[in-house]
């Protein structure tokens, strides 16, 4: 089944929002399928590195996004 985005449009926001999603979830589902490059694969176990050495070092997403949303 094909939908265009006209048809995607004509939903409402939350109807939208509920969509994508349901499309993210089924993309984390195969997360082998997204391909890296070196440099983007080296980045990430540079940082899976760092989280293991010492992993209470960072801060929650919650406290990490209220700055970036301006409600903190």
């Amino acid at each position: 089944m094909a939908i265009s985005l006209a048809e995607v449009l004509k939903l409402t926001v939350p109807e939208r929002v509920h969509l994508v999603a349901a499309i993210w979830d089924s993309i984390a589902e195969v997360p082998e399928s997204i391909p890296l490059t070196d440099a983007q694969r080296t980045a990430l176990d540079e940082r899976l590195g760092f989280y293991q050495s010492d992993p209470i070092a960072g801060s929650p997403w919650a406290e990490v996004r209220k700055p970036i949303l301006g409600r903190g």
